[in-house]
């Protein structure tokens, strides 16, 4: 059977993106974990820095920002935070505190990488940090910054503990949200969310609507659910038990898709990246972790007859994930999956980044029922930017289909366009144009030997929610 499936993004692994109104009641959601903060003292008129990027003092000498001068957040609560610099190491308190020098040493934040950050009332650029030793930072020269300086002072332009701050946008997602509104108020967010945004009614629309499959993002924590580490919430494995039913309700297949994997395998707001930083597969133990929850998942479904496939990580990003560890934590996971399942295809996605488009067909030509994720946008890269309607429906027919020929052979794995949409950069496109450049991607994708899923069924944005174009005629299947 070729697939032709919908992805549930933003459902089960969240993104500020596809519902940014749960993002609208965090306190304080100027600062969230992952945002880069930029902070210039008004006495001296230049920026703090991590001197050499991090393992060295802060300094206030710097007449413009960049890398050194972004300070990226760890959010403890409304007010109080950590502060990780380009090396990521932390800003903190030199010694047992008793001083009030700055370094950037600690690769671990502990209490004295933990400030407050006091914001004036009338003007919420203006900062103060305040460290654990109960004084505020301050610049006293373009060298040398200390946190000694007592009370809230005037916040005048005279005042060497203020600070203008600049944000820097950064991740937004189920991280940024759990964290965001703390063990008290993120379960209740989560759960309506999870109980309201994808419902039986959808399965229903999807499975009268052309399409035969469901693509399910999830998150590792889900396989500690119900009690998952903070900050994340119980909740998301019996919304995916409900997709299970429905799924065999309406005779549709499902591919569990591990979207989010521990530590982030891209550094995105979708893998649930805590500050933009990618560090899954640099350890033995994360990647062990990581094959535990497919274990779990797959043990958990096996049995069901909508169970179709298991994608074992959605979009490793390269160099950052090794080709190496990435082989090797796919060939753990094809043994586990076959240990419960004999029928189960096990899809492997395609590191982004990566030249090679076939660097995983060694491996997976040689397992039965393994399945490689490809994902083709016309957006991101600047080749798209100014193509005309025909071009890049040209670009679709020709291009896009010269490489899904290209990956399709007789002994090696089946190809999967695991994410595609009708969106691009075409300005003022009509519906009828829509309707063209949606087909072209079907007719090219359906040749695919596993089939696609679009991305994704529901959006905020209309073009990227398959439910949206399908019920105003953008696309038909």
């Amino acid at each position: 059977m070729k697939i032709r499936a919908v992805n549930l993004g933003g459902w089960l692994v969240t993104e500020g993106w596809i519902k940014p109104s749960l993002f609208d009641s965090i306190p304080n959601k100027d600062f969230l974990d992952g945002t880069g903060l930029q902070f210039k003292s008004v006495t001296i008129g230049k920026f703090l820095s991590a001197e050499n990027g991090g393992g060295n003092i802060i300094v206030a000498n710097r007449p413009s920002a960049s890398g050194w001068e972004t300070f990226s957040l760890w959010r403890i609560n409304e007010t109080t935070f950590q502060f990780r610099v380009f090396g990521k190491q932390f800003v903190g308190l030199n010694g047992a505190g008793n001083g009030s020098e700055l370094v950037t040493t600690a690769v671990v934040p502990g209490r004295l990488e933990t400030f407050e950050i006091v914001r004036k009332s009338d003007d919420l650029n203006r900062v103060k940090i305040k460290a654990n030793n109960g004084m505020f930072l301050q610049a006293k020269t373009g060298d040398k910054v200390t946190a000694d300086f007592k009370g809230l002072g005037s916040w005048g332009d005279d005042d060497p503990s203020v600070f203008v701050v600049t944000r820097i946008g950064g991740p937004q997602g189920e991280f940024q949200i759990t964290n965001g509104y703390g063990p008290d108020k993120a379960p209740k967010i989560m759960n309506d969310h999870w109980s309201t945004y994808i419902v039986e009614s959808d399965f229903k629309f999807i499975a009268t609507n052309g399409l035969n499959a469901v693509r399910i993002p999830v998150g590792w924590w889900i396989a500690s659910d119900p009690t998952p580490p903070l900050p994340y919430v119980g909740g998301s494995l019996k919304a995916l038990d409900d997709a299970f039913v429905w799924a065999e309700k309406y005779g549709l297949k499902v591919i569990i898709d591990l979207h989010a994997a521990p530590g982030s395998q891209n550094g995105f707001e979708h893998s649930s990246s805590r500050d933009g930083s990618l560090e899954w597969g640099s350890t033995p133990e994360i990647i062990q972790q990581t094959v535990d929850v497919i274990e779990k998942l797959t043990a958990r479904y096996a049995k069901s007859s909508s169970l179709y496939a298991v994608e074992l990580i959605n979009e490793p990003r390269a160099p950052g994930v090794s080709l190496d560890a990435l082989k090797l934590y796919y060939a753990s996971c094809y043994a586990i999956v076959r240990k419960h399942s004999s029928t189960a295809y096990v899809i492997m996605s395609n590191r982004l980044g990566s030249s090679d488009s076939k660097e995983l067909f060694g491996l997976a030509s040689g397992l039965k029922g393994s399945v490689i994720d490809i994902h083709y946008y016309n957006l991101f890269e600047d080749i798209f930017n100014g193509l005309t309607v025909e071009q890049n429906i040209e670009f679709i027919t020709n291009n896009r289909s010269l490489d899904v020929n290209g990956l399709t052979t007789s002994n090696g794995p089946l190809i999967f366009i695991g994410e595609w949409v009708a969106e691009w950069e075409v300005k003022n496109a009509s519906k009828e144009e829509y309707h063209k450049f949606a087909k072209a991607q079907m007719d090219v994708y359906g040749r695919a030997s596993f089939g696609w899923a679009y991305w994704t069924l529901k959006n905020v944005n209309n073009h990227w929610s398959l439910q949206w174009m399908i019920q105003n005629g953008y696309i038909t299947i």
